[in-house]
């Protein structure tokens, strides 16, 4: 769902077993915090009842800090918090998934995720590629907003965090800004084509042009969701729902 749809209280602390792990009495479980735009694993930390009753009441991401005996906000001193999108608790009631949306890099490092490889090399593995490289092979998507420099749990969700912060920051000379900044209809129009495209290439063209026509539709579809205010967690969430 889009973060405009959101109802934050949607797990009852009653309903989840606190019971099986604990620290001095206190009962825990364990939270996962996903990106609701990419769909990437961001980082896994502790709560008590008073954390999740606080993460759904405040918005923000909030953990119970076992080595240093407190409740904390992830992101309190950084700035770079978790906004919750939805929180959901799994089959045996003693774990919890938290769908958010970061303000910034996820982990200390400066990675975006504790589990990207940057996160472990540190911040610099991360540094290298950028909008300057080369465009891609025959589309209109540049391949420096497709490819990966740090190590994402998948390429489709890499692209997804690449376009929402071309979308926060709208930096100069990026073709994808040109495209938000051309509007909804221009940016419908060109997944439109793409698709025309990619219908045309499964029928007359071989599997590396359908493959790249697909890429390019793929890129495109994700700026329009961006532009509208959603993302591939929205998607996700209908194909969800619609498994018989």
């Amino acid at each position: 769902m889009s973060q405009q749809q959101v109802d934050r209280a949607v797990l009852d602390p009653a309903e989840v077993d606190f019971s099986r792990v604990t620290d001095a009495g206190r009962g825990l479980v364990a939270a996962v915090v996903q990106d609701a735009d990419t769909l990437a694993v961001l980082m896994v930390g502790w709560m008590d009842a008073a954390a999740l009753e606080a993460t759904q009441a405040t918005g923000r991401v909030t953990f119970w800090s076992r080595s240093r005996g407190e409740q904390w906000v992830k992101g309190e001193t950084s700035g770079n918090t978790l906004d919750v999108v939805s929180v959901h608790l799994d089959c045996d009631a003693d774990a919890v998934l938290v769908v958010a949306r970061p303000a910034g890099p996820t982990c200390h490092t400066g990675a975006a995720s504790c589990f990207d490889a940057a996160s472990r090399a540190g911040a610099e593995a991360a540094g290298a590629g950028g909008e300057a490289a080369a465009s891609g092979a025959g589309g209109d998507a540049p391949a420096s907003e497709i490819g990966a420099t740090d190590a994402p749990a998948s390429e489709i969700g890499h692209l997804a965090r690449t376009i929402a912060e071309r979308h926060r920051e709208r930096p100069a000379g990026s073709y994808t800004t040109s495209l938000f900044e051309g509007g909804t209809r221009r940016i419908a129009q060109k997944v439109g084509e793409e698709g025309v495209e990619t219908a045309l290439a499964g029928v007359a063209q071989g599997d590396e042009e359908l493959l790249g026509e697909s890429a390019d539709l793929l890129y495109h579809l994700v700026v329009l969701l961006t532009d509208r205010g959603l993302s591939l967690a929205d998607v996700e969430a209908v194909l969800r729902s619609r498994r018989s």
